[in-house]
C-alpha cells in the first residue's frame, strides 16, 4: 500500500500555526499531571526506524486536553502509509469512554483495486488494530471505528491515470489507566505503529509482532 494523499498536514499556516503551537505548550504546562505524564511517555517512545512521527496541532473541542501525532511509514523518499493518533483527556471522566483517556486514530494507504474488492478486507484491517493491541498485552475498552475503502477511476483528460483504491481505518478506544491514573501511552503508540506497518505491507519488526500476517507489497509507493 502507498500513502493515499501524502502527509496528513502540509505545514501550511505559517504564523497562525506557530501561535497555536505556543498556546498548546502553555496549556500543556498547566494540564493535569496524568495527562502530562501520558504525553511525556508518547514523546519518549522508541519506534521502528521506518516510521517517522511528529507532533501536529490537536483538535480543540473533543476534550479539555488533547495531544496529537502524525506519522508516515517511509521507505527512502517514499511514503507507504500515513496516519494520525490523538490522545484525549477529560479529568471528570466521560460516559462514552468509560474512563478519563481516549485514543483516536486515522490510518490510510492505497492498494491495488482488485485487493480493494476482497469482501473480507474490512474485517482483516480491523483485526490488525485489535491484534496489534493484544500482541503487546494491552487492555482497553469501548473500541469503535470504521474501515472504509474507496476507488477512483479516471476519464477524459485524466484517463491515462491508473485506477486507484484507498483503505482508511478510523478508530478509537479507551486505554486502561495504570498507576496514578496514567495509561501506558508508549505501548499504545507502539501498537499503533505496528498497525501502520501492517497497512504499509512491512514485515513484522520482531517475533512478538507476528500475530497478524501482512498483505504482500502492492502498488509502488508514492513520492512524498
Amino acid at each position: 500500500m502507498a500513502a493515499a494523499q501524502g502527509r496528513l498536514s502540509d505545514g501550511a499556516g505559517g504564523m497562525d500555526e506557530a501561535k497555536d503551537t505556543e498556546k498548546d505548550r502553555r496549556e500543556a504546562d498547566t494540564a493535569p499531571l496524568p495527562f502530562r505524564a501520558a504525553v511525556e511517555a508518547l514523546e519518549a517512545a522508541r519506534l521502528r526506524p521506518q516510521i517517522e512521527v511528529e507532533p501536529t496541532p490537536p483538535p480543540k473541542r473533543l476534550a479539555p486536553y488533547a495531544h496529537a501525532l502524525e506519522a508516515a511509514v517511509v521507505d527512502g523518499d517514499e511514503d507507504l502509509a500515513d496516519g494520525r493518533l490523538v490522545l484525549l483527556h477529560d479529568p471528570a471522566g466521560h460516559d462514552a469512554w468509560q474512563g478519563t483517556f481516549r485514543l483516536v486514530t486515522l490510518v490510510r494507504a492505497e492498494l491495488e483495486p482488485e485487493m480493494a474488492a476482497d469482501p473480507l478486507l474490512p474485517e482483516v484491517c480491523w483485526s490488525w488494530l485489535t491484534g496489534a493491541l493484544q500482541t503487546r498485552g494491552l487492555t482497553y475498552g469501548e473500541p469503535s471505528g470504521t474501515v472504509t475503502r474507496a476507488s477512483s477511476h479516471y476519464f477524459g483528460g485524466l484517463s491515462a491515470r491508473p485506477a486507484a483504491s484507498q483503505i482508511e481505518i478510523r478508530a478509537s478506544w479507551t486505554p486502561r489507566e495504570g498507576l496514578g491514573g496514567v495509561p501506558d501511552t508508549a505501548a499504545h503508540l507502539a501498537s499503533w505503529c505496528d498497525l501502520l506497518a501492517q497497512v504499509a505491507g512491512l514485515p513484522p519488526a520482531g517475533p512478538g509482532d507476528a500475530s497478524v500476517v501482512t498483505l504482500p507489497q502492492r502498488r509502488g509507493p508514492q513520492s512524498r
